[in-house]
């Protein structure tokens, strides 16, 4: 894995971008890793690279969507059974969006919600306004505490930062919930 970091260090931003892209569609090693040694290095481009990241990010979802527009099918059925895949779709389309999003935020593996979001077809402008939003918001935060804490900021990304995303989705779950009950 050091082997591979270094490649990806060697080419700087492009290289931090290049893995987020990846990352968001097939690539098992998360640009977390880059991101925050190579901002705590230089805090004053952090946001730059949080940019980076995103927008990347984003973009190699939309990759993962199209591998699974194509691919992501006949893989599927290949493994699972139709019943299985016609259970996940109905829950794909009613909750896709919610799906990308938290995983685009939390550390679920991201790649696995894009390609499905590609095989069960969600709504392409969900689809993109949700991993923009759920990708920028989780690099930024990061971006941010190292501004603000500097060094400290890896232990608590490190210990907790999983933790305190599944948290925050959890309490958004609650009170869009919450929401939709109370406003009828």
């Amino acid at each position: 894995m050091d082997d591979i970091l270094d490649f990806f260090d060697n080419y700087g931003s492009v290289g931090l971008g290049f893995l987020s892209f990846i990352e968001s569609s097939f690539f098992p090693i998360p640009p977390d890793v880059m991101l925050i040694p190579m901002a705590l290095a230089n805090p004053e481009q952090a946001l730059w690279l949080a940019t980076i990241v995103s927008v990347a990010s984003v973009f190699g979802g939309m990759f993962g969507y199209l591998i699974g527009s194509y691919a992501g099918r006949p893989l599927l059925e290949r493994w699972v059974s139709q019943e299985q895949i016609q259970k996940i779709q109905r829950l794909f389309r009613r909750y896709g969006g919610w799906a990308v999003a938290i995983a685009g935020f939390s550390p679920f593996p991201y790649k696995i919600f894009t390609i499905s979001a590609g095989v069960f077809r969600i709504n392409k402008v969900t689809f993109i306004f949700a991993s923009a939003v759920s990708r920028a918001a989780r690099f930024f935060i990061e971006a941010l505490v190292i501004i603000a804490i500097g060094e400290k900021a890896i232990s608590l990304l490190e210990n907790y930062f999983g933790l305190i995303t599944i948290g925050i989705c959890v309490v958004i779950a609650v009170v869009v919930w919450l929401y939709k009950r109370y406003s009828k």
